[in-house]
């Protein structure tokens, strides 16, 4: 029996494809150590992002009541319900994990929160990340392997070159631990970067009581515009409709946050504080 990804691969004369960012993990040590970051309990669901050939499937398998693994990749697919069909508490959903209903892997029990295992692609792991914060009421834990750079953008503090949208947005909602480093020598075929995993813990409410989240999101992302300018300058030139220059100059005023000062040396907690100020402009 073929163990390796790069055997089962070769036997079945699929190649890794790029634009999918295909890179897989074969060192089951690592595997085994991500699915043991988890505490998976017997009677929990977890959902897995991009289960490619199964490797950490099985592994997970084992410990949770049912596992919903997610693969956009029709080849893996085949392989993934030929190599998975021992276990009846495993469903192989073919699906582009970003328009995933997370909720729906709650049923029957609306109430249910989730856990969350990944190996996640590169090149979309922030929309990945954004989409499951928009789904964390239902979700208590997530373990995901991103590329270094995006973990090390997504754990950065205020005042860091690599602080920005990711980093404010996470922090805002949740809380991050990195657990370990991967190097590219764990998976097939190599990637040009070294992985770290990121274990994120959904805050029971955020860090500033929000009074329009939508709103938040918009005015993070409109700051970090442009980098070097001031926020002042990126507010106020800034198309958000529904609301003022006027008002986005007397919201700043109101939040006590100096409007020379750039986005990056902002706190979460700060971000959240402007955002409820503008609101209240518009309110009055």
């Amino acid at each position: 029996m073929m163990t390796t990804p790069k055997e089962i691969l070769r036997t079945r004369g699929i190649r890794p494809r790029k634009r999918l960012g295909q890179s897989f993990l074969q060192d089951l040590n690592i595997a085994n150590k991500i699915v043991d970051f988890a505490d998976i309990q017997p009677g929990e669901t977890v959902v897995e992002i991009g289960a490619g050939l199964g490797v950490m499937t099985g592994l997970i398998a084992t410990k949770a009541r049912r596992v919903i693994a997610l693969e956009i990749d029709p080849c893996m697919i085949e392989i993934l319900r030929e190599r998975l069909q021992c276990f009846d508490n495993v469903d192989v959903v073919e699906t582009d994990v970003l328009k995933f209903d997370f909720f729906s892997a709650c049923s029957p029990d609306p109430s249910e929160k989730l856990k969350i295992i990944g190996n996640v692609p590169y090149h979309i792991s922030s929309p990945i990340l954004f989409r499951l914060i928009d789904f964390r009421m239902h979700i208590s834990w997530m373990v995901l392997m991103l590329q270094k750079e995006v973990a090390d953008r997504i754990r950065a503090l205020p005042g860091r070159k690599d602080y920005g949208i990711p980093s404010v947005i996470t922090a805002m909602f949740c809380t991050t631990q990195r657990l370990m480093d991967v190097p590219a020598s764990c998976f097939y075929p190599e990637p040009k970067v070294v992985s770290s995993i990121l274990k994120i813990g959904v805050r029971e409410k955020p860090v500033v009581d929000l009074q329009n989240e939508e709103l938040f999101r918009k005015i993070v992302r409109l700051s970090f515009a442009k980098r070097r300018k001031m926020l002042l300058n990126n507010l106020r030139h800034a198309s958000l409709p529904g609301y003022s220059p006027e008002s986005m100059l007397s919201a700043l005023q109101d939040s006590g946050i100096d409007g020379m000062r750039r986005a990056e040396t902002l706190t979460a907690e700060e971000f959240g504080l402007l955002t409820n100020c503008f609101m209240a402009k518009e309110k009055a």
